[in-house]
């Protein structure tokens, strides 16, 4: 097969939907190596001086004003973005976008975040002649993904899907194939060998999560999980929060044998497959690494908007447990600690540790959301990169 380009486009807002993108490319390459990708963070990447702002202002907001964030979610959840942000995205992007995508000639474009994914949708409208295929990574679906310029919608459940009807979409535009993992978590490795491999004790062992911002400062949560240090082992992955880490690798509390303080890390995997137990807040992509490698989860106080959804999915489930109370946490380490965790969980539908990997797995199929593009990549022919008469703005 001729060699084909698959352009994947994301945002920085939050590491998942980046991630997401990294584990399509890695994913579609190893299913055919005659594949090529580029994975490009749309606007630091076209204005990197400004995007480092808007994300850092994100993420502040994140951290100081949840609620805000929430409650702007909710209020547009049902509406696609505005025209006054379409109009600006356009006006940034529009010529800039369109000369990337010209020099790299790519045979397909692949979103993982609403943002590119209008300025895409704006420039087929204009004429570009490129497939265009939207993967939404997350338990929710919020208007802002929706475009009729769209080719195809690959979403994580059927009751994305069913929302997704509800806005409009047609049937035939929409695939269920569940959020894309990377091919590290395609498949569970050893435990014990594992904690060899990463230093650790042959102990149960708890891995506390953030996300990749490392959002997760709970001291209440940790000054409990303290007092369990002797009887369990506890790792603590604070990914790119250096404050985060630093204060933990600096109190005396955290200097000790079963403690264990991680940064960012391209071994969550690794670290994963060493765990019993997961502790994190229900970020999508978070979650689904963590089912995709048949751990139990305990999910701490989500984000108000598509982590509330993703919560409410993994519950409703059977595939986590919300961490409301210590009691809650006490349940489950001293499941580990008695080593029948496996055996005798109390998650909604009662499934074991081994039997929520197999469950998972009947309806989602870690590999398939990159296998379905790929075989749309080789199914599609090949198109010319082409745009309206010099560059004519759409219609605003």
């Amino acid at each position: 097969m001729q060699k084909k380009r698959v352009l994947i486009l994301s945002e920085g807002f939050g590491s998942g939907h980046t991630q997401a993108g990294y584990a399509l490319a890695e994913g579609m390459k190893k299913i055919n190596p005659q594949i090529h990708t580029k994975v490009i963070e749309l606007g630091t990447f076209l204005n990197p001086t400004v995007a480092p702002m808007i994300l850092s202002a994100y993420r502040l907001t994140l951290s100081t004003q949840p609620g805000l964030v929430g409650m702007i979610y909710r209020k547009q959840h049902a509406k696609p973005l505005n025209r006054l942000t379409g109009l600006a995205l356009h006006r940034i992007f529009y010529h800039h976008a369109a000369e990337v995508i010209r020099h790299l000639k790519p045979d397909m474009i692949v979103c993982t975040h609403p943002i590119p994914n209008t300025i895409i949708s704006r420039l087929k409208a204009a004429g570009l002649n490129i497939p265009l295929y939207t993967v939404i990574t997350d338990y929710d679906a919020h208007g802002a993904w929706i475009n009729p310029a769209v080719d195809r919608y690959l979403v994580s459940t059927q009751s994305v899907r069913n929302l997704l009807l509800e806005h409009g979409v047609r049937t035939p535009k929409i695939q269920v194939t569940g959020i894309p993992v990377h091919p590290k978590f395609w498949t569970i490795e050893d435990k014990a060998a594992c904690r060899e491999e990463m230093n650790l004790k042959p102990l149960p062992t708890v891995l506390i999560m953030g996300g990749g911002w490392g959002l997760m400062s709970n001291k209440s949560l940790f000054q409990h999980l303290h007092r369990w240090k002797d009887r369990v082992q506890l790792v603590f992955c604070t990914g790119n929060n250096q404050k985060l880490m630093s204060k933990l690798a600096n109190d005396p509390a955290y200097d000790h044998p079963n403690i264990t303080i991680v940064g960012q890390t391209k071994e969550i995997n690794r670290w994963m497959d060493a765990a019993d137990l997961l502790i994190t807040k229900p970020g999508g992509m978070t979650c689904t690494e963590g089912l995709s490698k048949g751990l139990p989860m305990l999910f701490c106080k989500s984000i108000p908007g598509q982590e509330e959804k993703n919560c409410e999915y993994f519950v409703n489930h059977g595939y986590a447990e919300e961490l409301t109370s210590s009691l809650i946490l006490d349940k489950w380490l001293t499941k580990i600690v008695a080593k029948d965790a496996m055996d005798t969980s109390e998650l909604k539908r009662h499934i074991s540790d081994a039997s929520i990997r197999n469950l998972f797995t009947e309806s989602y199929s870690p590999n398939r959301c990159a296998k379905e593009l790929v075989e749309l990549l080789v199914s599609d022919q090949k198109r010319d990169v082409a745009f309206s008469a010099e560059y004519i703005p759409v219609s605003l």
